[in-house]
C-alpha cells in the first residue's frame, strides 16, 4: 500500500498510471496462480512482493527516461514513446536475469523454494506486460487526439555531477577480495 501511495504521489499522473498497472499486475498474477492451482503460501507472498518491486522498478526506469526526454524539449507523446523505447533494454535485462534466477531456484529448490520460484516467474511475466504494454496503452489513451496531460513529477535531487566511475578500481579490488574470502570461507 505504501509503494502504491508513494508512486502515485511522487510521479503524479504517471504515478497514477503506474498504480493502475500495478493493480492489473497483481490481478493477472492472482489469475495465473488460480489457473495453475498454486496455493498462496508465505514464499508465494514473498514472490508477489518481489514482483511488485520489479514492476515499480520498471515504471521508475520508464518515467525517469520520460523525464529526460521532456527535459530536452520533446513533445509529450514523443517523450513517452522515447521513454518506453529507451528503458526497454534495462527492463528486459533485469527481468530476464530474475526469471533465470527463478528457474534455477525451481530446478534446485524444494517445496517452499519452488513455490517462490513459480510465483516469481509468473510475476515477472505479468509485471513486464503491465509495465510495458498496459501503462503505455494508458498513456496513449490519455494523450490521443492531442490531449495534453501533465508530466510533472516530484524530484528530490536536481542534476547530479558525481563521477561514479572515479573509484571503480577500488570497488573492483574490494569485490574481488570479497569473492575470494566468500569462496574460501
Amino acid at each position: 500500500l505504501f509503494v502504491f501511495l508513494f508512486a502515485g504521489v511522487y510521479y503524479m499522473v504517471p504515478g497514477f498510471i503506474a498504480v493502475i498497472g500495478l493493480l492489473i499486475n497483481v490481478i493477472l498474477l492472482m489469475g495465473a496462480m488460480a489457473v495453475f492451482q498454486a496455493s498462496l503460501t508465505l514464499p508465494g507472498i514473498a514472490g508477489i512482493i518481489l514482483t511488485v518491486g520489479m514492476a515499480v522498478d520498471a515504471n521508475v526506469l520508464i518515467y525517469e527516461r520520460i523525464r529526460e526526454e521532456v527535459r530536452v524539449g520533446k513533445a509529450i507523446r514523443s517523450a513517452i514513446s522515447a521513454g518506453y523505447h529507451n528503458a526497454l533494454s534495462a527492463i528486459m535485462d533485469s527481468n530476464i536475469t530474475t526469471l533465470l534466477t527463478a528457474l534455477i531456484l525451481f530446478w534446485l529448490g524444494s517445496g517452499p523454494i519452488r513455490g517462490f520460484a513459480v510465483t516469481l516467474s509468473m510475476g515477472i511475466v505479468t509485471s513486464v506486460f503491465t509495465a510495458v504494454v498496459v501503462t503505455q496503452t494508458l498513456f496513449d489513451f490519455l494523450t490521443r487526439g492531442g490531449r495534453k496531460i501533465s508530466l510533472k513529477m516530484f524530484q528530490f535531487f536536481g542534476e547530479t555531477h558525481f563521477d561514479f566511475l572515479k573509484f571503480r578500481k577500488i570497488a573492483y579490488a574490494i569485490s574481488i577480495i570479497a569473492v575470494v574470502v566468500g569462496v574460501s570461507w
